[in-house]
């Protein structure tokens, strides 16, 4: 994306796309120019004029097929790690992303599947609290959602309605992507307790892992496959039919 003074002037989403910052000015004229029958070897030559001029902000958003959302500390960058190659930084405290990480989910059929880890948002991240527009912006370029709950801690449906809504307020209809729930921390002794107020009020299954320790991973993995090949590709097509238009 690029923007001059805030506005945003283009969206570069597809490969090829091309803008043109800035134009060069008119050239000027060289010395062969003036080269004439009385003047054989013209000293003489003319500037050209000047080339626009502008400052302008280069916005770069990940792109990946899936994004995880979740609150600091809720196990998004351990959950990257089990189920991809990448390795973002861990730690026992919150706000250690604070840069998106991509990592590529690999298939026996040779299929990847991109995901995103999306640093932790925080109540009031819609009116940009703890860097909230920064870390939203890489969702709108995520197709798919993981809500990413953290089972260790009792208002598992608070954090889900929570989410949504700072999605909803930063872009109206944001949440409401292509999703699925994850519980993560199902090793932690209260967490199927934790499991059951949320899975009893939402229609969605919650897909109840330990990132941590690699619990029930296969099976969120078969799970983001069929995400894929009902939302991805469509949306995906649909994309690319409106570019081509």
């Amino acid at each position: 994306m690029i923007k001059e003074n805030d506005v945003c002037l283009v969206d570069l989403e597809h490969d090829g796309d091309e803008f043109i910052a800035a134009r060069g000015g008119a050239g000027g004229k060289g010395n062969r120019e003036f080269l004439s029958n009385e003047n054989r070897a013209p000293t003489i030559a003319t500037r050209g004029m000047r080339g626009e001029q502008r400052i302008l902000e280069l916005e770069l958003r990940v792109m990946a097929q899936f994004g995880l959302i979740g609150f600091p500390n809720a196990g998004k960058s351990t959950l990257l790690r089990a189920l991809s190659r990448a390795r973002p930084a861990v730690a026992a405290y919150p706000f250690t992303t604070l840069n998106p990480h991509v990592g590529m989910v690999e298939y026996d059929d040779m299929e990847q599947i991109a995901v995103a880890d999306i640093p932790g948002l925080i109540q009031g991240a819609h009116l940009n609290k703890g860097l909230g527009h920064s870390f939203l912006r890489h969702i709108e370029r995520c197709l798919c959602l993981l809500y990413v709950i953290d089972l260790s801690q009792p208002n598992t449906l608070e954090q889900l309605q929570h989410l949504k809504y700072e999605l909803d307020q930063y872009l109206p209809g944001l949440a409401e992507r292509p999703h699925a729930v994850v519980g993560n921390k199902i090793d932690i002794p209260e967490a199927k307790q934790n499991l059951k107020i949320i899975q009893e009020n939402i229609s969605l299954p919650v897909i109840a892992i330990s990132a941590h320790y690699n619990l029930h991973i296969p099976e969120l993995k078969k799970h983001l496959r069929e995400l894929s090949n009902k939302y991805v590709n469509k949306l995906e097509e649909t994309s690319e039919e409106h570019h081509i238009i």
